[in-house]
């Protein structure tokens, strides 16, 4: 059995709100009530209004259904914020030198499904913390990924020039000891020092 409630026009940005809902998405009841009411979110006291209210909805569905249900079986099977309006919303705020910002003041409307089936299981991760599933369609890509070559900013941290392996003979030569000759600034610079 499941049941729904949702709260609209909760103030403050969804952005915010989702990290509350994040908390709370596949736990059980009586968990879930815990996280809101010991959390420093503000949004968190709508959000628990909201549960109790999704609570109160399965135990009125199950009267009517004349199926009994207990509570602390519910859990929290969908859990989701949508943006509210800002019209109407919109204030100016002082800035510095005399300007003004403008800003918009968010609302948000929160929607929980509670439910009393049997949770999924959840699926079995391998050695390197990834789900089956996931590592199956990863090599493929990584293939084509290879043999593309990234431009731009992103390219340029990761650009590095290769050594050669083994040294020209010339220039294994000029490391057994003999001195380079001088390039044409060092020359110059050096006459220059002996004009003065």
């Amino acid at each position: 059995m499941e049941a729904t409630a949702s709260a609209k026009y909760l103030r403050g940005s969804a952005q915010k709100a989702r990290l509350v809902v994040d908390m709370i998405r596949g736990q059980d009841v009586n968990k879930a009530l815990a996280i809101l009411r010991f959390s420093s979110k503000r949004a968190a006291s709508g959000i628990e209004k909201c549960m109790r209210s999704a609570i109160a909805n399965a135990n009125e569905s199950a009267e009517k259904a004349n199926v009994s249900i207990d509570p602390d079986d519910l859990w929290v099977k969908a859990a989701f914020v949508d943006r509210g309006p800002t019209k109407n919303r919109r204030r100016v705020r002082p800035a510095p030198q005399g300007r003004a910002y403008r800003e918009q003041r968010h609302f948000c409307h929160v929607t929980i499904l509670l439910s009393n089936d049997a949770r999924p299981e959840p699926r079995a991760k391998r050695k390197g913390g990834q789900d089956a599933k996931s590592t199956e369609a990863k090599p493929a890509k990584l293939a084509e990924s290879k043999g593309r070559k990234r431009g731009g900013a992103a390219a340029a941290p990761r650009a590095k020039k290769a050594a050669p392996k083994s040294a020209p003979p010339k220039a294994a030569a000029d490391k057994a000891g003999r001195k380079k000759a001088p390039t044409k600034r060092a020359t110059k610079k050096k006459t220059s020092a002996k004009e003065e």
